[in-house]
């Protein structure tokens, strides 16, 4: 019963947070034109979006309290699921009624994945959840398994970290294992303090072991840490890549610390195990065509290529290029039409001399003109 109730909560939080993000990014989309930068503060959109997002986020933080963790993270497939559904109707995008079945079967199929997956993974997850009291943490945290794990995690993050910043390797899984090895950390912490508040509500107070805090700070610490390398991921990969494979990683790291720390699959019997892994693959296939099928944003380059302008010589050859400042408005290396600029600003008049043939160059001369001499 426990863990139906934690599934459903889990589920429930990822479906909230789905639409609150859509809202939230269809207010910013609506209002991408103000001049204000921050006029979305000013929507009931944008802040009914803040209130579901901390809504759905209470709700998976009550799910590990319930359920075992490796039955949970799992389900953060749900989000996918939704915000791929949920986006079209929130972003409006425009499309062709025989160009929808071509665009989306993907998104379509992988929904049908995820969905059979999540199907698994609730009905084959471990059933094994004891009562979260201080004692039983404890007596977890220096078993000789975890301890190992511990060890083990801590030696490849040193390497992953040593290759990431000294050498820089950037490849996407080098980053996402980062953020996996420290969200394994993030989700046995998160169980840890949801089991504890959740028996001290029910009367069985827990707030007086200092284990509760020691993993009250490392579950921050670790989802701050998180949360930057993600950031940096963000900045070099596009979003899908970044959710397919970072779900992938860290639910797999995830399950593997919530087997080893809270013995989840203890006393589970093979067939009930492959199962649950199965349905693992088949949501981590999903999540990947779901994913696969979005949109890739195309960065803007402000910069003109000297050789793409007509009349103009090509000076790649010496790693020259014209950089345009970026200020209100773009403008290709022209001042904006504003009666309020300083003198000041306006364009120099300076002296053009022709060069003849043979002549030497006049000292002082800011520029010059070339003829160019067409060879018949």
């Amino acid at each position: 019963m426990e863990n139906l109730i934690g599934a459903l909560l889990a589920i429930f939080g990822h479906l909230v947070v789905s639409i609150a993000l859509n809202l939230q990014k269809y207010c910013h989309i609506r209002l991408a034109g103000s001049k204000d930068p921050r006029a979305y503060f000013k929507t009931k959109t944008w802040w009914l979006g803040l209130f579901l997002m901390l809504l759905g986020e209470l709700g998976v933080f009550a799910s590990y309290a319930f359920a075992p963790l490796s039955l949970i993270v799992p389900l953060s497939a749900v989000s996918v699921i939704a915000s791929a559904i949920i986006g079209i109707i929130f972003i409006k995008e425009k499309w062709k009624p025989k160009d929808f079945l071509r665009r989306y079967i993907l998104s379509f199929v992988g929904c049908g994945l995820a969905i059979v997956g999540t199907y698994l993974l609730v009905t084959f997850a471990p059933n094994s959840h004891e009562k979260m009291t201080g004692e039983n943490i404890i007596r977890h945290l220096v078993s000789w398994p975890f301890l190992l794990y511990m060890l083990v995690e801590i030696i490849l993050f040193c390497l992953l970290l040593y290759f990431y910043k000294e050498r820089n390797a950037n490849n996407i899984v080098v980053i996402l294992l980062l953020v996996a090895l420290l969200g394994s950390m993030t989700v046995v912490t998160v169980k840890a303090v949801a089991g504890m508040l959740v028996l001290s509500i029910q009367g069985n107070l827990q707030l007086d072991y200092p284990i509760f805090y020691v993993m009250f700070v490392c579950m921050v610490a670790t989802a701050i840490y998180q949360a930057a390398f993600l950031g940096q991921a963000s900045q070099m990969y596009d979003s899908s890549l970044i959710a397919s494979v970072g779900y992938i990683l860290s639910t797999t790291v995830a399950i593997t610390a919530g087997a080893i720390f809270y013995l989840d699959f203890l006393g589970e019997d093979v067939l009930h195990v492959c199962m649950f892994a199965l349905g693992c693959l088949i949501a981590f296939l999903g999540v990947f065509l779901i994913t696969r099928n979005r949109k890739k944003a195309i960065p803007f380059e402000p910069y003109i290529s000297m050789d793409a302008m007509p009349g103009m010589q090509n000076m790649h050859d010496k790693g020259m290029t014209v950089q345009p400042d970026l200020k209100a408005s773009f403008s290709y290396g022209a001042l904006e039409n504003n009666d309020n600029i300083s003198e000041i600003y306006a364009p120099a008049t300076l002296p053009i001399m022709q060069e003849e043939h043979g002549s030497r160059s006049a000292s002082g001369v800011p520029y010059r003109v070339l003829e160019h001499t067409k060879k018949e």
